[in-house]
């Protein structure tokens, strides 16, 4: 069974920082391309990042370019997206998924208020 589990989200400040991690299992972690993507109320899903299965050609929305940073760690089937200098419009559901096979974790809760 393929399971994507999103944690590290919460409540934090404008200006503050959190790493989500999405724990992969039950298929091949390091053979796929991964992304982030969010959701805000009212809004479309968003693509926020995306990364190689080798970590190589890591990328970020225009959104939150210099903010952002995607990573992985195909030894502990993780991936992880720092999140810094928050700003409000950030709040949003954010999930890992995978890029081919569209397999969507249930998403952690990010909310940017002061």
């Amino acid at each position: 069974e393929v399971q994507l589990v999103e944690s590290g989200g919460g409540l934090v400040q404008p200006g503050g920082s959190l790493r989500l991690s999405c724990a992969a299992s039950g298929f091949t972690f390091s053979h796929d391309y991964m992304r982030w993507v969010r959701q805000a109320p009212g809004k479309a899903l968003e693509w926020v990042a995306g990364i190689g299965p080798d970590g190589s050609g890591a990328s970020v929305a225009d959104s939150v370019k210099g903010r952002f940073t995607i990573s992985r760690d195909n030894a502990k089937n993780t991936l992880y997206l720092q999140m810094d200098s928050l700003k409000t419009e950030d709040t949003a559901v954010y999930y890992c998924a995978t890029q081919f096979e569209g397999w969507q974790g249930q998403g952690t809760q990010v909310t940017v208020s002061s």
